[in-house]
């Protein structure tokens, strides 16, 4: 059969070009007109990469043979014989070398071959089989990775090709790192490898040499060279790189040997050093730089032994940082000097923002800085950072969200909330009820400027269940960005009531939701930081308007609970409280139908706002006087003073009570010992106050003051039977 086919070719080489086309049908088919079928040309690429992985790896095995032949001269031979050059290689037109430089084009490198596999593939197999068997002496020169009883590779089954890779991969590897002076020998053997297997020759590599020697360092810039091969192999490294600290996966020949994530930014540092397709790092560059930026943070965070001594390893071979993060740190500054912005490298530096992004209590704000310099520079890119972390988010890997929403956070604006604002709000649901305050903190932020948009504010809403269980958060950011989310969604529903008329059968805020809302706000009013104070009040105002339309009868208990709360505090030192409180008792009062209590709001004497609402409700003075117990221990002096006042005005109003009047003096007795003087003798001239209406005697009941006037209206009548009253009867 070998010498058929010589003998064919040998017979087609001697014919001319004056053939007549009679006598090659073949060759006229070649010239007819056909139709573009994308499915056909997508068969012949993958046909024409994997003739490239044949020929590249017949040319590594040739290539191997002579290597062995050479070695197997004596020594005299050898100091005679220079090392074979590239030209001594090219024993065959279809078997070439790259360049020396390497660079003359990124995407021409493993295109020389155009020829179908089919065809090409036997000529090649010859031309191997007679290389790997010319001039070889005995068994031990024969290259181990092709022995000669073992089939073609035209024969051999596409897995079987494929588990070839790895060991070819590896060889490659062992015989760079014992040749000092390996120019560009294999680069396109290499080349062909990779885009016909990227994910086995990156994996393989990764696997061999770890720490990225000289070698390993020399095919990383070999595989880089083309931005074809390059696009095919970033994915690889990145799945790398996001798995901490070690990733899991099964090469064609059944290795699934773990890798460390740092080994893939280790390559990826080699790579951007001397870009040479910068393509390829621009189209994944929102990837690389999120998977960096992770590794920035988790490994400030988690550092194992393992990634310890292999990083020790590393930092000793390449003279590199001593710790990972900082090593993180400057890839990717690298790797955005490579995408030409020197700009956001030098500003961040400026502010000391790398440095604060390898520490975990400023690292959120080195993010957040490292973000709006990036969006000053690029909104593209920042768009699509913003889409990736969206993506690395619905994964529900906790690792991911504190660097993700921290870096999402300052992105905002550069994201399409009509096509992604439902992704967006299912992830901050999922972290708004996490037990790690950083979590709800950020996811906070990222709805406080969500909700700024009118659109985005109703979609918010359907968030009302867990922002109105955030409103009892210890933390004091977490609820005031509670509030202001829940002010501006409010806001919106108040201004869509007003200006589209929205009838009250399809109400903007459910009767439920609205209960628990003012249950949970109105605690708030006595917050000790002064903006939770305002918010809370603002938002009740806002929420008594809102539910005006639905109906006020649900609403009015919680509104009759609110009105001692704000009374007080229009005493607040604060003034933006005390005026939000004024603004908020006007309202309280015209919802209740008060309008004596409206008129006495902006009065310059407060106080009787006080005694006209005790006189006015009189079975509840002993609830009022309950309620007002807290402000006597308030740290502000105003609303102490107010409330001391209170007591007093209330004591007049439960003479005959001596268990609340008792309960008045006593409170009223701890207040002897307040700091202030003033404070001190208010309380004393009202404690004297209460004690003389308790030693008075106490008003006739309602039973016993209608009976006296029927006592006195019999008296008045003549009548045989005198008077019936009780104490006439029992004389």
């Amino acid at each position: 059969m070998v010498g058929r086919r010589l003998s064919l070719l040998r017979r087609r080489k001697k014919e001319g070009p004056g053939t007549t086309p009679a006598q090659h049908p073949e060759e006229v088919e070649q010239f007819q007109p056909l139709q573009e079928d994308p499915d056909q040309n997508r068969i012949q690429e993958q046909d024409r990469a994997r003739g490239h992985f044949r020929r590249a790896v017949q040319t590594f095995l040739k290539f191997l043979s002579v290597r062995r032949r050479r070695c197997r001269i004596t020594p005299i031979e050898v100091m005679a014989q220079p090392d074979p050059t590239p030209t001594e290689l090219k024993a065959d037109p279809d078997v070439g070398t790259a360049s020396i430089d390497g660079r003359a084009n990124c995407d021409t490198a493993v295109t020389d071959h155009v020829t179908n596999s089919n065809t090409a593939l036997p000529e090649l197999t010859m031309e191997a089989d007679g290389a790997g068997t010319e001039g070889i002496a005995d068994a031990d020169s024969i290259p181990v990775e092709y022995l000669p009883d073992a089939p073609s590779l035209d024969a051999l089954g596409e897995r079987v090709v494929s588990a070839q890779v790895p060991a070819v991969v590896r060889s490659i590897h062992q015989w760079l790192t014992s040749t000092m002076s390996a120019g560009h020998v294999l680069d396109k053997t290499l080349l062909a490898l990779t885009e016909a297997h990227p994910v086995d020759v990156a994996i393989t590599l990764l696997r061999c040499a770890p720490s990225c020697d000289r070698a390993a360092a020399t095919m990383w810039r070999t595989i880089a060279s083309s931005g074809r091969t390059l696009q095919k192999v970033l994915p690889t490294l990145l799945g790398v790189m996001e798995d901490w600290p070690w990733y899991y996966t099964r090469t064609s020949d059944g290795d699934n040997t773990a890798i460390f994530a740092l080994a893939a930014t280790l390559a990826l540092w080699m790579i951007v050093q001397e870009p040479q397709c910068p393509g390829p790092l621009m189209d994944y560059s929102p990837h690389l730089l999120v998977a960096l930026l992770f590794q920035i943070f988790i490994s400030t965070e988690q550092m194992s032994e393992e990634v310890d001594n292999f990083w020790r390893g590393c930092q000793e071979q390449h003279d590199l940082p001593t710790n990972p993060n900082r090593f993180a740190v400057l890839t990717m500054k690298a790797l955005l000097r490579c995408l030409h912005c020197e700009d956001v490298v030098n500003s961040v530096e400026n502010n000391r923002g790398w440095v604060r992004l390898l520490n975990a209590r400023s690292r959120r704000y080195a993010a957040a800085l490292l973000a709006r310099e990036m969006r000053r520079v690029s909104s593209p890119l920042c768009s699509r950072i913003t889409l990736h972390l969206l993506e690395l988010l619905r994964r529900e890997e906790p690792c991911w969200d504190l660097p993700a929403m921290a870096f999402l956070v300052e992105v905002l604006d550069c994201l399409d909330t009509r096509e992604c604002g439902d992704r967006v709000l299912e992830i901050l649901s999922r972290n708004l009820g996490s037990t790690n305050k950083k979590w709800r903190q950020l996811a906070l932020r990222v709805l406080v400027a969500l909700s700024q948009d009118p659109e985005m504010a109703k979609s918010i809403w359907s968030l009302n269940e867990r922002l109105v269980q955030l409103l009892g958060d210890a933390d004091r950011d977490v609820v005031w960005m509670t509030l202001s989310v829940l002010d501006n969604v409010l806001w919106s529903s108040l201004w869509t009531q007003r200006h589209k008329r929205v009838r009250s059968k399809d109400p903007l805020i459910p009767t439920p939701t609205g209960l628990q809302l003012a249950e949970a706000l109105r605690p708030l009013f006595d917050h000790d930081d002064s903006s939770v104070r305002e918010g809370s009040i603002v938002i009740f105002t806002l929420l008594m308007k809102l539910m005006e339309r639905v109906g006020k009868r649900p609403l009015k208990p919680h509104v009759c609970l609110s009105l001692l709360p704000l009374y007080f505090h229009r005493y607040d030192e604060n003034l933006v409280v005390k005026k939000a409180s004024q603004k908020a008792l006007l309202a309280v009062t015209r919802f209740l139908k008060r309008r004596d209590l409206g008129r006495l709001v902006n009065t310059e004497e407060p106080w009787k706002f006080a005694e006209c609402l005790l006189k006015r409700d009189r079975s509840r003075v002993a609830k009022y006087m309950h309620q007002a117990l807290p402000y006597l221990r308030s740290p502000q002096q105003p609303l102490r003073e107010a409330a001391i006042k209170f007591m007093g005005i209330a004591g007049g109003y439960l003479r005959g009570q001596h268990k609340e009047l008792q309960l008045i003096i006593d409170a009223l007795q701890a207040m002897r010992d307040d700091r202030s003087p003033a404070v001190s003798n208010l309380a004393l001239e009202n404690i004297n106050f209460v004690r003389a209406v308790q030693r008075a005697k106490a008003p006739p009941s309602r039973f016993q003051q209608l009976q006296d006037r029927l006592c006195r209206a019999w008296n008045s009548l003549p009548s045989l039977w005198g008077c019936v009253c009780c104490s006439c009867v029992e004389s």
